[in-house]
């Protein structure tokens, strides 16, 4: 169920403000670092590595050439095509990265809003 937007906390990440939805998302991907990364990953108990980095990387390059979150199947498939093999190896190591899934910790994480519709991953 999606959160409501209206309901806006401040966090502090370094020397600045950000501001987050009420399921913690951010609510301006802009604001969106390696700080803020790294915070949001400690909340959900992950430690980034090279892998992570890797998929959080093409998430935010895909935004950044789309205007919008991809969706996960085309994350699945840059793993699949990273490492040659096939989308469903890639969506188990996918979910050994991100346990709670695409959208729960993966979307966070990356920075994006939180997506509206997508019920699974």
């Amino acid at each position: 169920m999606r959160t409501r937007p209206d309901v806006v906390t401040e966090d502090v990440v370094g020397d600045r403000t950000i501001r987050r939805d009420e399921a913690g998302y951010l609510v301006d991907p802009e604001d969106w670092d390696e700080a803020v990364a790294r915070k949001f990953a400690g909340e959900e108990d992950i430690d980034l590595g090279d892998e992570h980095w890797a998929v959080l990387g093409f998430m935010r390059a895909f935004l950044a050439d789309s205007g919008v979150a991809p969706d996960a199947r085309f994350a699945f498939r840059f793993i699949a095509a990273r490492h040659g093999e096939s989308e469903a190896a890639a969506r188990r190591r996918f979910f050994a990265l991100f346990p709670y899934g695409y959208v729960k910790q993966a979307c966070k994480i990356a920075g994006m809003k939180q997506p509206r519709a997508w019920s699974t991953g």
